[in-house]
This record gives structure tokens, C-alpha cells and sequence, in this order.
């Protein structure tokens, strides 16, 4: 394939852009060689500035679960704009999409609408803090909440020591609050609970971990994981920010039969625009501005071209009794051609899958927690990436990410991207 035209853009991009790039997992710093630019996608196919033609295993990293370019979103949002952009007021459209989501999502009485998942999960440890008067949080390593500073923190050694910062800028006084659990471990988490009795105030955490690759919970996990909380007058948060209306109606909540405290949203939940919000019981969400002591506002909180767009995605799949069905046939597919092809020619590897995301991780053991994930032979990872790019088939550039199915894909789709992974195991 010929990059001529991304690598130009990518030069000009560097002399502005710190890194050249907005998100650093965009710059291929993990796989080594120059970032595709996007010019436009349709269904489950990227066109890069090149105008090369790639099949999409990223999907925006998760919203595009109908495809890109969906019609009845492009529709809802060209529709919006011509009336107005944004009013810093509120609009009708605002309670639909609320209406809607409270309906589809078990164990939510109210939803507060935000700009990013970062945003919802940030507002979420606040709002938990407040409501349990506790101070301390506990999330597991290799699970990504955004980028606020109470996330950034890598784990001390001992169950009991104090996290510390693993990004410059976030400051031991609020890196001493977040304490680091392994995921898929409850011993570990009741160690941390007894070890800081009655100070913490919430276990955050990616039902499905999506940043370690796809990392499915143990049978049972999730379920001790809200008795631990239950226990200590902690509250469960889920990040369902990937996972939220793409695992099921309801995601991980419905999908697993655990009803979190407070549940946060992004992705799908705005068709593709930058939206994220977070929802819980009313008693919980109560506590926020202007009901209660707890403050949260954005000017673009609810924007009505992110409404709409979120709106008309969710009306789909709510609509669409067929959807999640045909996504987990589709990935099982997917994943039963892969596994096929890679034995066939002796590939090292384990795949991980949950409804419509998978991961490919080349080790032979299980993937199980972030450790684990680690034990990957990124080396073999890197030639995987670019031999697959080279196929025309696009995948996350990174060995730490799932792939995100879409609907759009075909079968014939599904069965290119195999022959592709055939050719590329050769070479490995």
C-alpha cells in the first residue's frame, strides 16, 4: 500500500500537533511507523488519504456499531444543524435520549449527560465520594478510566501501599487515594478493603476490560465484587464507556445479571460524538448540582447534534431485536476462522472474546488481568499489525486494545480478513 500522502500530513501535523497527533495511541508509537489519516468511511470500510480501502476493526474505538456513516444518524444530525448547533439551554431532545437510555439500561432511575467518557467516570468518582463521605477508590491495573489524575496511577508494592503517579503532573496528594487491584482477583480486593476500613468509597472498573486487550471477568467476579462493596458501604462503579449498549441493551449490567451503583457511558451512546454520561439509582444522582452539593456543568453538556446522534443510535439497537445476535455470531465467526488459520500454521496465541469484542494476544497462556496481557510477544504483535495494514484489513495499533465488531462487516468481510490473518501467520 502506498502511505505517500498520510506521511506528508503526518510531518505537517508534528510541527503543531504535539506528537502530531490528538490521541497518543493514534501516533503508532507501539507498533512503530507513520499514522494512517482518515479522509472518509462508509459501513466497514475506512479510505485513508491515500485512498486506500481498509476493513475497520476499530470503529472509533467502539461507537460505530451500526458502521460508519450510519444513515439515520448522518440524517438526525444534518436535520439538528440546521437548527441550531448549540444554545447553552436545555432541549426536549435532552429527556428522549434520557427517557430512552433509563429504559434500556437496568437499575437507573436518572442520567446526566456529559462531553467524554473521561468526563463520566471523573464526575462518577466525585459524585460516589460524596454520597458514601469516604475518600479512597480502588481501580485495577489495566483498566483505563480516561485521563483524569485520580486514574493515572501505577500500584506501590504490598496490597496495602498507596499508589503512586505513572504520569507526570498528577500529584502524590491525589495519587494516595487511588489504590491498584488486580483484576479478575477478589482476595486482592478484600485485602485492600480490610486494610483501609472505612475510607474507601467506590471500586471502579471495565466490567469487560477493553485496555488490556478484551479481558472477559471470571465466572462469578463481578458478582463478589458488588458483595465486597455491599459489605464496606462502598459503591460499584462500571465503566461501561466500551462496553454500554454494544454488549447488550442494558451492557455488562444486563449481560452479567450485576446491578452496578453508578453506571458511565460514552462511545455508542453518542453515535460517534463526543458524548459520555453517567447514571445511577435516584437516591445517588440526587446528590448533583442543582438538586444536591455535588457540581458538574459543561457549556457542551447535551449538545443537540450529540443528542441526536446518540438518539437515533440507541432508537436502533433498541429497535433492532436481531442486533445482538447477529454481532455475536459475526465476531464467533470471526474468531473461529482466526484460530483456524493461526494453528494451521503454528502460531503461539490466545484469543479473548465477549459479544462483539475480541483480541488476539500472542502468548499461549491465559489473559486473564493486565500481567498476563503483558506476557504477549509484542515483537510478533508489531509484524501482526503491519501485515494485516499491508492486507487492507485495519486493527488497533496496539497489542493492549480490542477490536469492535460492527454490523456493517460481512460475512465475506469476516471470511477476507481471515485469508488476511492466513498470509500474515506465514510471515511470522
Amino acid at each position: 500500500m502506498i502511505y505517500q500522502r498520510s506521511s506528508q500530513l503526518f510531518a505537517e501535523a508534528e510541527k503543531v500537533i504535539p506528537g502530531g497527533v490528538n490521541s497518543p495511541v493514534r501516533a503508532f508509537k507501539g507498533v512503530g511507523g507513520t499514522p494512517l489519516f482518515a479522509k472518509s468511511a462508509k459501513g466497514a470500510y475506512l479510505y485513508d488519504e491515500d485512498d486506500n480501502r481498509l476493513i475497520d476493526y476499530i470503529n472509533s474505538w467502539g461507537p460505530m456499531i451500526l458502521g460508519h456513516a450510519y444513515q439515520p444518524v448522518v440524517d438526525a444530525v444534518i436535520e439538528k444543524a440546521k437548527k441550531g448547533t448549540s444554545f447553552g439551554m436545555p432541549t426536549e431532545l435532552e429527556t428522549k435520549i434520557a427517557e430512552l437510555a433509563i429504559a434500556m439500561v437496568p437499575n437507573i432511575d436518572k442520567i446526566r449527560f456529559v462531553n467524554s467518557g473521561t468526563e463520566a467516570c471523573m464526575s462518577a468518582i466525585r459524585l460516589a465520594r460524596a454520597y458514601t463521605k469516604k475518600d479512597k477508590i480502588i481501580k485495577f491495573s489495566g483498566c483505563y478510566h480516561g485521563h483524569s489524575d485520580s486514574f493515572l496511577i501505577a500500584a506501590g508494592s504490598g496490597l496495602s501501599t498507596f499508589g503512586v503517579p505513572n504520569s507526570p503532573g498528577v500529584t502524590q496528594g491525589t495519587a494516595k487515594d487511588t489504590l491498584l487491584a488486580h483484576y479478575n482477583d477478589i482476595e486482592n480486593v478484600k485485602a485492600l478493603f480490610e486494610a483501609n476500613l472505612n475510607e474507601i468509597a467506590a471500586v471502579i472498573i471495565e466490567p469487560v476490560a477493553g485496555n488490556m486487550g478484551c479481558v472477559p471477568p471470571k465466572e462469578g467476579f463481578l458478582q463478589a465484587l458488588k458483595e465486597v462493596c455491599h459489605n464496606h458501604n462502598a459503591l460499584l462503579i462500571f465503566d461501561e464507556v466500551m462496553t454500554g449498549f454494544r454488549l447488550a441493551k442494558g451492557g455488562a449490567q444486563e449481560l452479567y445479571g450485576v446491578n452496578a451503583d453508578i453506571a458511565c457511558f460514552g462511545k455508542v451512546i453518542g453515535g460517534g460524538l463526543p458524548v459520555g454520561a453517567f447514571a445511577a439509582r435516584e437516591e445517588i444522582m440526587n446528590f448533583l448540582a442543582p438538586l444536591g452539593p455535588v457540581y458538574q456543568a459543561g457549556t457542551l453538556s447535551g449538545n443537540p447534534l450529540a443528542m441526536a446522534a446518540g438518539y437515533a443510535m440507541l432508537q436502533a439497537l433498541n429497535s433492532d431485536v436481531a442486533i445482538y445476535d447477529r454481532l455475536e455470531a459475526k465476531t464467533a465467526y470471526l474468531h473461529q476462522g482466526i484460530e483456524k488459520v493461526l494453528k494451521a500454521n503454528n502460531i503461539v496465541f490466545t484469543i479473548n472474546r465477549v459479544g462483539s469484542m475480541i483480541s488476539v494476544h500472542f502468548d499461549a497462556n491465559p489473559v486473564v488481568d493486565f500481567q498476563t496481557a503483558k506476557n504477549g510477544d509484542n515483537d510478533t504483535f508489531k509484524k501482526f499489525f503491519h501485515g494485516m495494514l499491508h492486507e487492507g484489513v485495519y486493527i488497533a495499533p496496539s497489542a493492549y486494545e480490542t477490536w469492535f465488531i460492527t454490523d456493517a462487516l460481512t460475512y465475506e468481510d469476516l471470511d477476507i480478513t481471515i485469508e488476511a490473518v492466513n498470509k500474515v501467520a506465514k510471515t511470522l
